[in-house]
């Protein structure tokens, strides 16, 4: 091969490693949105679960080597679920602080009536 088609090979290369790396950094993103899973609904569970089945899946609109259309779904999911978040956490402002309540008895103490 000529020099120009070496080059060109060394740059889509590293064009397909900078999208897989910001591919896996966007899924360690929405990964780390798990805990909130609970609060956020159905529909940040069905954002959550489709974004990392969709990426994980070999069917997809762009081949492999690009993971353009990967990134687009993560995103557009870390995206939604940002925004559920923060709905949610102004909804628990609106409500004000949560009653106090009692604390579970120690172990070996029976508990107050």
């Amino acid at each position: 091969m000529s020099r120009e088609a070496w080059v060109l090979v060394a740059l889509a290369a590293v064009v397909a490693a900078a999208t897989l790396v910001g591919a896996v950094l966007l899924a360690v993103r929405v990964v780390r949105t798990r805990r909130m899973l609970g609060a956020l609904g159905a529909g940040g569970k069905v954002a959550f679960y489709g974004a990392l089945i969709y990426t994980i899946l070999p069917v997809d609109l762009l081949p492999d080597p690009i993971y353009l259309d990967d990134m687009g779904v993560l995103a557009g999911a870390l995206f939604y679920l940002g925004r559920l978040a923060a709905k949610h956490r102004a909804a628990q402002r609106r409500a004000g602080p949560a009653p106090a309540t009692e604390l579970p008895a120690p172990p070996g103490v029976a508990p107050r009536r």
